[in-house]
């Protein structure tokens, strides 16, 4: 693109091409040292997050080669973006940097005990965002002729995209359309991950379009039932005919995969002490696009989302620490009884299938070819 140059470019490039690739933005964070209302907050502490970074980064975890597309601004929150990115070892080749946009931003505002009118109240927090006219709103299907992008994406067997990208413009709009034309030999996943306030000036009508062009769908029963008026598993199998797989998680903590020849698997979640609920659905998808990457049946894709979800659940970020590959195994090949009686802290994992020593000793990625 004109008059940009590559934020990777204090990275080396990688030698090999990515399986996946995510594209969308992602933003600069600013979480309050502590709970409480914003207006009594006396400091913040810098972090990054972003759907598709966060599923790129889970992903790299799982021992995925992974990369991310974006366009972050000229300034000090975007040079921590891909910094950040590329040291969880997320090839970072193909973002661009704005001279003249900035890095998005939002602010997290945790809920507390203080008893102020404003409190949100213990284990509840709120998002404020600040992304109007940043940089990643600028991206358009211009995208498809810069080199290192198309790269990437030629080279990919997956493509991660979400429902947030096409509200942030008409341009974003009219890139994640081309990306969902182009046909050939890769799987491209969508996660709605409805945002009502990006879709507040814009037709949310695009949507379902969008929906059905991919292969792998992925959706909260929750925002399904907001935007398309139905959170069932058939009705939204029936809705979506074009995708192979749509994947469906429930308020219940249930998720059922539904494949285009009318069978369904459904596999409910660990019990967990959650920390933070934050991350945790990019951390599902990027289990289970790692399971179907690796070619693992239903039932275990759905396996490896729900514990790579738990493991984010238990740690403050967007990111948890995943365990080591013996103990993923053991608990994808887990009885159901033994499934259904594991759970997940930040002390560890407690499971029938597990010694009754916490795990959590490296963090070596989980997943080899299977």
């Amino acid at each position: 693109m004109a008059g940009q140059h590559t934020a990777a470019a204090g990275y080396q490039e990688a030698p090999r091409l990515p399986e996946a690739v995510c594209l969308g933005e992602s933003m600069a964070v600013l979480l309050p040292e502590r709970p409480g209302p914003l207006e009594q907050a006396d400091g913040f502490r810098l972090s990054v997050g972003g759907a598709e970074s966060n599923v790129a980064g889970a992903l790299a975890a799982l021992g995925v080669h992974s990369a991310w597309i974006s366009r972050v601004g000229d300034d000090g929150f975007g040079r921590r973006l891909t910094a950040e990115l590329a040291g969880r070892g997320v090839d970072v080749s193909a973002v661009a940097v704005d001279p003249t946009r900035p890095t998005g931003m939002y602010l997290k505002e945790v809920g507390g005990s203080t008893g102020e009118p404003y409190d949100l109240g213990h284990g509840r927090s709120r998002l404020h965002y600040y992304r109007a006219g940043s940089a990643a709103s600028a991206l358009s299907p211009a995208l498809l002729d810069d080199p290192a992008a198309a790269r990437l994406l030629a080279g990919a067997r997956l493509l991660h995209l979400s429902g947030i990208t096409p509200a942030l413009s008409d341009d974003c709009l009219a890139l994640v359309r081309a990306l969902l034309g182009r046909r050939r030999d890769q799987l491209i996943s969508f996660d709605l991950n409805w945002r009502p306030a990006l879709w507040h000036r814009r037709d949310a009508g695009v949507l379902p379009a969008l929906l059905d062009a991919a292969d792998l769908l992925l959706l909260g029963a929750d925002e399904a039932e907001a935007v398309l008026g139905t959170g069932d598993p058939r009705a939204l199998r029936e809705r979506f005919p074009s995708p192979a797989t749509v994947v469906v998680k429930d308020a219940d903590r249930l998720v059922t995969a539904l494949d285009r020849d009318g069978r369904a698997v459904s596999e409910s979640a660990l019990n967990v002490d959650v920390v933070e609920v934050t991350g945790a659905g990019d951390a599902f998808a990027a289990g289970y696009l790692a399971g179907t990457l690796r070619g693992l049946d239903q039932r275990r894709r759905l396996r490896l989302g729900h514990l790579s979800a738990a493991c984010a659940l238990t740690a403050p970020g967007d990111q948890g620490e995943l365990p080591p590959a013996a103990v993923v195994e053991a608990l994808l090949d887990a009885p159901a009884g033994a499934w259904a009686a594991t759970r997940v802290s930040a002390d560890g994992i407690v499971s029938p299938v597990l010694p009754a020593i916490p795990p959590r000793q490296d963090a070596s990625p989980v997943l080899g070819a299977r």
